[in-house]
């Protein structure tokens, strides 16, 4: 479908955020679930930041990554939440077209930075268990900075390319967004544009984002576990798993929930957005929950802390 009238995206000032559709009474009720579970992202994050910050223990390539896996967790929720909170509440559910940008620019950035920030995970696991002599030569200080660098500089271009493509539409029809926050999908839905050219951008993304990424992760966990089948003891077989079950688990819950956001069928709104408030809010909450209950110095850390505290008082 061709371009309808003379109106276009430069005579758009703000765009209406419809939010998650609940009877007016549960309003209040949605608003404190955000509140309650945006509060312990913010402290299960922070709490892992501080610690792997202080903690001279901490100071090695797996902790380097945690903590910008949790700078990450914690930067895309703040991006969504406190605005879908302030909008729960107001009678006026706008956003501007410049928030709107803004918004969608940071989210894509983070997701994407996170699924690369995850596949440098792995290949630190694989490094330190399959060539563990090797380790601090292969896994370097510089070489850790760069592979975060080369993450967020994988997530600035894609979210550069994505805002492009969305915002170079024509808006000619409605500026009701049926979602809680800008996302590139319900964008493309008022929008009287072909689409076609967003459509195929954003196939190419996700392809050139997630394969790579996917294989890094796999690859890594096969050399992962046939050399940990190798280990003659239980008890070394049983440590050196424990070292990748956290991140399998927090691997398994992005990949999971970000399926269930993009997989609903665009039939079902209301079904999406319930899978995205999953992604944005539980994912980042459960992530430091993960791993600091799965790792022991992460445990000793947070003990140690907590009695310096205890010794205070």
């Amino acid at each position: 479908m061709g371009d309808k009238g003379g109106d276009n995206h430069s005579e758009v000032t703000d765009f209406i955020l419809v939010g998650i559709r609940v009877r007016p009474e549960l309003h209040s009720l949605l608003f404190l679930l955000f509140l309650i579970v945006y509060g312990m992202v913010l402290l299960g994050n922070l709490s892992m930041i501080g610690i792997i910050v202080t903690d001279p223990r901490l100071n090695t390539p797996m902790y380097f990554f945690l903590g910008n896996l949790s700078i990450i967790d914690l930067s895309y929720s703040t991006v969504i939440v406190p605005k879908a909170m302030v909008n729960i509440l107001s009678q006026k559910k706008t956003i501007s077209f410049a928030g709107c940008v803004a918004q969608l620019f940071l989210y894509a950035l983070f997701m994407v930075t996170e699924a690369f920030v995850l596949a440098a995970m792995a290949y630190d696991r694989f490094i330190a268990i399959c060539n563990p002599l090797l380790y601090t030569v292969r896994m370097s200080r510089s070489l850790c900075m760069q592979l975060v660098a080369g993450s967020y500089l994988c997530g600035w271009v894609s979210s550069i390319l994505q805002i492009s493509v969305t915002f170079s539409m024509s808006f000619c029809a409605s500026r009701v967004i049926d979602h809680f926050y800008c996302d590139s999908n319900p964008i493309e839905k008022i929008s009287c544009s072909n689409i076609f050219m967003n459509k195929m951008v954003s196939f190419s993304l996700a392809v050139l984002i997630i394969l790579p990424t996917i294989v890094v992760i796999v690859v890594s966990y096969m050399y992962i576990v046939s050399a940990v089948l190798k280990i003659r003891s239980s008890e070394g077989r049983k440590k050196a798993f424990s070292t990748c079950s956290s991140h399998l688990g927090v691997v398994s819950l992005l990949y999971g929930t970000v399926s269930f956001v993009y997989l609903t069928p665009p039939s079902n709104p209301e079904l999406r957005k319930v899978a995205s408030v999953c992604y944005i809010l539980f994912t980042p909450m459960l992530n430091p929950l993960i791993y600091s209950l799965r790792n022991k110095d992460v445990k000793d850390a947070m003990k140690k802390v907590l009695w310096k505290k205890k010794v205070v008082l």
